[in-house]
């Protein structure tokens, strides 16, 4: 039996960063090289980094990718099986097989994902030939992502001679996409009778994050290799041990995470990788004593450590005295860098400079009363509660442009469903590390991080939440309780069921009319809103693309 040893580079790139990528990709094959491997391969796109989107659209892009392509051409005594852009006839989604200075062939993704966060079919053009090239007497053949979903290309490199399938991917993550990936490798294996190998994608690229996970399957689906996730690494591994049918084969193994630590890992590196990428300074965020803020400053802490992160407290005369007890309670506990500005004065200012234009524009058509009192009353409406957010959000804007800080924002998924937030106020900021984390699932995950150790104060874990925007205020005063608000918008949006399905399971008619009618209202904002990472199969990103202007009821 012919043997040969495999390197899989589960590999972190950055898009458009092309010579370090490159440089990344050249180091690790050096490293395979150290290891006496005869074979190499990385994931999809790398050179270039996925999804490169519009930079796709540029000529330079394909000519600056060649060029740096021919770095991997000057290796050699080993074969590379590399990802990129490449424009010929058409603008392809190609594996290259480069082996001492020479392009052996060049395979060309052969199935588009157009739903969801993948827009390749604005990209790319399909393939439609196999790939089957030799290495050490073994014929390999190449898919790329999702020619793995379907049944024809594992077919068709079979066909051709395959003896092993070897699929290139930047498939990223959301909950539960582990095991699909998982399920849908072995359907191919069964089909073809052929082993696997599957080499993903690892780290952020704005709100998308790659979990690696990269693993190898024998032709009976058992597995055989199974790299780390949420980090880079290269693993190796003999075709002989793939092959061998003995069933006491020593695997390497590493267990996927469950539900909470994946996706908290994955939290982490999408701010780790949003905030080195882009080479920020460090993060600043308002710490107000609740459990959302909490959590994302947990998270960032998680990623970047103490010297990086300024957390700003900014209490108001609706502020309880124990959250500021608690949000300076975990700022001295992590260490970080932090300041207080009350924002009272500056509200009592702002209410002084805006109340007699209020005043004098009041009639009877207005939503204020005739009562010059009720105009000065902060329980008179929003409008002063609103106030006090922007107030926040212009001191931490401030002193992101000071410092060079990437401002935080902390809304969960819930608030920014229903539009339980304010535009220039709590939305205000850079990134959104919570975006598609519904409020049950913050206390979940608030709960598991506690868990390795306790930075999150409890009582911030316990009590009733609140935006402390006004007198003995709590969220439920205007939302359903979340447990049951998250059921239902996770039906309306993730399911895509319409009101009167959900209504049928047996929710309350106001509350699901309710809720509806808060998603459609406040779609305008989350046009307005920071990126956040995706762990759902829906969130406010790529994947929810409604019109702002709608007359459509779910």
């Amino acid at each position: 039996m012919p043997n040969i040893k495999i390197a899989l580079h589960q590999f972190n790139p950055i898009v458009g960063d092309l010579d370090a990528n490159v440089d990344a990709i050249r180091d690790a094959v050096f490293a395979a090289k150290e290891h006496n491997c005869d074979l190499f391969i990385t994931s999809e796109l790398a050179i270039s980094g996925y999804p490169p989107e519009d930079l796709l659209l540029r000529q330079e892009f394909y000519i600056a990718t060649q060029n740096a392509m021919q770095k991997l051409l000057q290796i050699d005594g080993i074969t590379i099986v590399c990802g990129a852009p490449y424009q010929c006839d058409a603008t392809r989604n190609s594996a290259f097989v480069i082996r001492d200075g020479r392009i052996l062939g060049r395979y060309d993704k052969c199935v588009l994902p157009n739903y969801g966060v993948f827009d390749e079919s604005r990209y790319f053009s399909s393939g439609n030939e196999p790939l089957v090239f030799e290495c050490g007497g073994v014929q390999i053949g190449v898919l790329v992502c999702e020619d793995m979903w379907e049944r024809e290309p594992a077919m068709r490199a079979k066909e051709r001679g395959a003896e092993i399938l070897c699929v290139l991917n930047a498939s990223p993550y959301e909950i539960g996409k582990y095991k699909e990936r998982l399920n849908i490798a072995k359907a191919r294996i069964k089909e073809t009778n052929l082993p696997l190998i599957y080499v993903n994608q690892v780290g952020g690229q704005d709100d998308l994050v790659f979990d690696g996970a990269s693993f190898v399957l024998d032709k009976n689906s058992q597995l055989c290799l199974q790299l780390k996730t949420f980090a880079a690494e290269i693993a190796y591994i003999d075709y002989s041990s793939i092959q061998n049918n003995s069933g006491q084969k020593i695997c390497n193994i590493t267990p996927y995470p469950n539900k909470l630590e994946s996706v908290y890992s994955a939290l982490v590196l999408a701010v780790k990788d949003y905030i080195n990428k882009n080479n920020f300074k460090g993060v600043v965020l308002g710490l107000s004593g609740g459990i959302d803020s909490a959590l994302t400053l947990a998270i960032a802490f998680d990623a970047l450590g103490r010297d990086m992160i300024m957390a700003v407290m900014m209490p108001s005369q609706y502020t309880a005295n124990i959250s500021n007890i608690d949000a300076a309670s975990m700022i001295n506990y992590l260490g970080i860098k932090s300041t207080t500005i009350p924002i009272e004065t500056i509200f009592n200012q702002f209410k002084q400079s805006i109340v007699p234009t209020f005043v004098a524009n009041n009639d009877s058509n207005s939503v204020l009363t005739n009562n010059n009192d009720d105009i000065l009353d902060t329980n008179s409406d929003t409008t002063y509660e609103n106030l006090q957010a922007r107030i926040r959000g212009v001191l931490l804007m401030a002193l992101s442009n000071k410092l060079g800080y990437l401002v935080l924002t902390t809304g969960n998924k819930s608030e920014i469903a229903t539009g339980y937030s304010t535009l220039y106020g709590d939305m205000v900021g850079g990134f959104a590390p919570l975006k598609d984390i519904s409020k049950t699932l913050v206390y979940e995950l608030s709960n598991f991080r506690n868990n390795i150790s306790a930075i999150i104060p409890p009582r911030i874990i316990t009590r009733p939440p609140s935006a402390e925007l006004r007198e003995n205020q709590i969220d439920q005063d205007s939302l359903p309780d979340y447990t049951v608000l998250d059921q239902v918008i996770e039906l309306l949006v993730e399911d895509k069921l319409s009101s009167g399905e959900i209504i049928a399971r047996g929710f309350s008619v106001d509350i699901v009319n309710k809720v509806a009618k808060l998603l459609k209202m406040s779609e305008y904002k989350r046009h307005l809103g920071a990126i956040g990472p995706k762990i759902s199969c829906r969130a406010f990103s790529k994947d929810w693309r409604y019109p702002i202007t709608n007359k459509f009821d779910f």
